[in-house]
């Protein structure tokens, strides 16, 4: 994905996550503010310490993690970027490559950092669905509500 030329920001902040990798988040204070706000279904944290310890564990946990940036939507707010992401679970079916599609709200500081990280992704479909005994249960109650 090649972002609007325009911003170098949000030109920065998509090769970084299309190219992290597990060293990478010892160096989350180069992208985010000093008390960036980041949140997503599962956390809710202050400061680039934390945030990298969010990513640590999402290595730790997963296996050959990508994010593709698939559309970027950029104004002098901020940015929104849809993503896939793509893994393999360690503990359940590891060879299984899994894919959760999802957005990013971010925005920027005086200095070009991120200062307000929102990742906006459905949990349910994309993620306890997949899983084997919370799975039938959630495909369950879809199919009832819908």
């Amino acid at each position: 994905m090649t972002p609007p030329a325009a911003d170098p920001r949000t030109a920065r902040v998509v090769a970084f996550f299309e190219q992290l990798k597990p060293e990478d988040t010892a160096r989350m204070a180069a992208i985010y503010a000093a008390d960036a706000y980041f949140r997503d279904p599962f956390n809710e944290v202050r400061g680039p310490a934390a945030i990298a310890r969010i990513f640590d564990d999402m290595f730790a946990r997963l296996a050959d993690c990508r994010f593709v940036i698939r559309e970027v939507v950029a104004d002098a707010g901020g940015v929104l970027l849809t993503w896939d992401f793509t893994f393999r679970m360690k503990s359940y079916r590891p060879a299984t490559v899994q894919t959760i599609h999802g957005a990013s709200h971010l925005k920027f500081d005086a200095a070009g950092l991120i200062a307000y990280h929102r990742d906006y992704w459905d949990a349910a479909e994309e993620l306890y669905a997949k899983l084997p005994l919370i799975g039938p249960v959630v495909r369950f109650l879809k199919r009832r509500l819908a």
